[in-house]
């Protein structure tokens, strides 16, 4: 019986996958930086927070009139200013988004290359074992032949 030939185990030679947030993406443009800058900021407590005593304050000193008012009831003007706010904000978001979907991408594609070179890997092997196994039937069933005429 000749020897049994297998592929060599499989080489990994790409680097570790890496975290997400630990890849670098190159330098960013100043509207990259504040897209990213109020899709972390806006997104939390704090913003939630200070943003709820802005809007105490303003009611509180417009409806009083604790002061001259500078925007009464129904406050048309905080109004506007939550729209722009809103319109400007979900841009921004948009865009910081787009930017992380690009990196996600790119390592989703990375991530895709090294798990078809296992599936090669895997895939070759068995083959290989596959034509073993014919080998040995293909002897097995020669010996089972000489048995029986030796018989």
């Amino acid at each position: 019986m000749r020897k049994l030939e297998f592929p060599e185990p499989f080489k990994h030679d790409h680097p570790p996958v890496q975290e997400l947030s630990d890849i670098d993406p190159g330098p960013s443009s100043q509207g990259e930086k504040f897209a990213d800058w109020v899709y972390e900021n806006l997104g939390s407590w704090r913003f939630i927070l200070a943003q709820s005593i802005l809007v105490a304050v303003w009611v509180l000193l417009n409806a009083t009139a604790y002061m001259q008012a500078w925007d009464p009831y129904p406050f048309i003007f905080m109004n506007l200013i939550f729209s722009l706010q809103s319109a400007y904000t979900a841009s921004l978001i948009l865009m910081s988004q787009n930017r992380q979907d690009r990196l996600k991408a790119h390592n989703d594609y990375l991530m895709n290359i090294r798990a078809e070179e296992e599936s090669k890997a895997v895939l070759d092997n068995f083959a290989a074992q596959n034509r073993a196994l014919e080998e040995i039937y293909r002897e097995l069933l020669a010996l089972k032949s000489k048995m029986e005429n030796v018989e």
